[in-house]
C-alpha cells in the first residue's frame, strides 16, 4: 500500500503545491493590518496617490494590509491619529500647526508636492486676474473651518483685503462647485476634483493658484510624536509606498487613470474626467520638490506666522514640532 503509485503521485503534486503557495500563503497572513484615517471620501480623485498604492500593491509589498476609513476632516484626523485610534493619518500640509496649538501630538512626515491643494477658480468671463478683483463678490468655500478657507484668507491678505471685503459663503463639499457652476458665485476656493466637476456642467474657468499669492500646502501623511519615536519603520512603509502611488501619477496620469478606475469602478465610464484631475494635480500640486515627500520648513514658518496673525492659533510652536523629514530623506 505504501508503495501504491497513485497514492505516490497525490502525495508529490500535494508537496509540490505547498512548496509553491506555502510561501505566498505565508506572506499573506503575515501582512500588518493597518487603519489609514483620511479626512474625506477615499474615493476621491485627490487620494489618487493612496488608491494606486494600494491597487498596485505597494502596502502589500511593504508587509502591509491597509484599510481606510474616513474621518471629519484634516483636524479630527489629526486627532485620532494623536490619540492613537490610528497609526497614520492624511489632512494638509497646514494640519499640524492647528493640531499642536490643541496640544495634540502629531507631524508631518511627507507632503505630497510642492504647490497649495487650493486653486482661486474664477469664471472666464468675470476675468479675476487677482483676488483684489473679489471685493464685494461672492466666493465660495467648503466651510469656514477647512485649510481652502485659510488658503483663500492668506490670498486676500495679500492684496490688503480681509473677510470682510469679500462674501464668503460655506456651502458644503457639493455646494462649492455647484453654487459656483450656477453663477451664484463668482470664484470659488477649490481642489482639483471641484474644478474638475465644475467643468463637466460646460463652466469656462480660469484658475489661479493659491501659492501664487499664498504659500498654504499640499496634502499631509500625519502620524503620532509616539509611532515616530517607537515604531519609525512602519511610518517608513507607509510613507514609501504612498509616494510610490503620487509617482506613477506624474509619470503616466494615462496609465494611473486606468489603474485608479479598475480600483475606484465608480467612475468606470468617466476616466477622461479622472485624467482632467490628475493632470491638474500634476500642475498645480504634486510638481516641483526636489526631494518627493520634503516638507518645505521655511514655507511652514511663514504659514504658521499668518495662522497666528489671524488668531487661528494663539502662539507659535517650534517648528521641529510640526513635521519631520526622516522618512521622504531616507535611502
Amino acid at each position: 500500500m505504501k508503495n501504491h503509485p497513485v497514492l505516490r503521485r497525490t502525495c508529490l503534486a500535494l508537496l509540490a503545491s505547498t512548496a509553491l503557495f506555502g510561501p505566498l500563503a505565508a506572506q499573506a497572513q503575515q501582512l500588518q493590518k493597518i487603519t489609514y484615517l483620511l479626512p474625506a471620501p477615499g474615493t476621491l480623485p485627490a487620494f489618487g496617490p493612496w488608491m494606486l498604492a494600494q491597487a498596485k500593491g505597494y502596502y502589500a509589498a511593504e508587509g502591509l494590509e491597509v484599510e481606510f476609513v474616513t474621518g471629519r476632516g484634516g483636524v479630527d484626523v489629526a486627532k485620532q491619529v494623536g490619540a492613537g485610534n490610528a497609526v497614520i493619518g492624511g489632512a494638509i500640509g497646514d494640519t499640524p500647526i492647528i493640531a499642536r496649538a490643541q496640544g495634540i501630538p502629531i507631524k508631518a512626515v511627507a507632503v505630497l508636492g510642492s504647490g497649495s491643494l487650493t486653486q482661486l477658480v474664477s469664471h472666464k468671463d468675470e476675468r479675476i486676474e487677482s483676488p483684489r478683483e473679489l471685493k464685494g463678490k461672492t466666493v465660495t468655500v467648503i466651510s469656514y473651518t477647512d485649510t481652502t478657507y485659510y488658503a483663500l484668507l492668506g490670498m486676500l491678505s495679500k492684496v490688503g483685503l480681509t473677510k470682510n471685503d469679500v462674501n464668503i459663503q460655506a456651502a458644503g463639499p457639493a455646494g462649492v462647485w455647484q453654487q459656483f457652476a450656477s453663477k451664484k458665485a463668482v470664484a470659488m476656493a477649490a481642489v482639483p476634483d471641484w474644478t474638475v466637476s465644475a467643468l463637466e456642467t460646460g463652466a469656462k474657468v480660469d484658475i489661479l493658484p493659491a501659492d501664487v499669492y499664498f504659500k498654504s500646502m499640499a496634502q499631509a501623511i500625519l502620524a503620532s510624536d509616539e509611532t515616530i519615536q517607537k515604531n519609525p519603520q512602519l511610518i517608513q512603509k507607509l510613507v514609501r509606498a504612498t509616494l510610490r502611488g503620487m509617482k506613477d501619477i506624474m509619470a503616466d496620469p494615462k496609465a494611473a487613470t486606468a489603474v485608479y478606475v479598475k480600483q475606484v469602478p465608480m467612475y468606470k465610464g468617466k476616466e477622461a474626467s479622472i485624467l482632467q484631475a490628475f493632470e491638474m494635480y500634476n500642475k498645480y500640486v504634486y510638481a516641483g520638490q526636489k526631494v518627493p515627500g520634503q516638507m518645505d520648513e521655511t514655507r511652514l514658518g511663514e504659514l504658521q506666522k499668518f495662522y497666528v496673525s489671524n488668531g487661528v492659533v494663539q502662539k507659535e510652536a517650534p517648528l521641529k514640532d510640526l513635521y519631520t523629514n526622516q522618512f521622504v530623506n531616507a535611502k
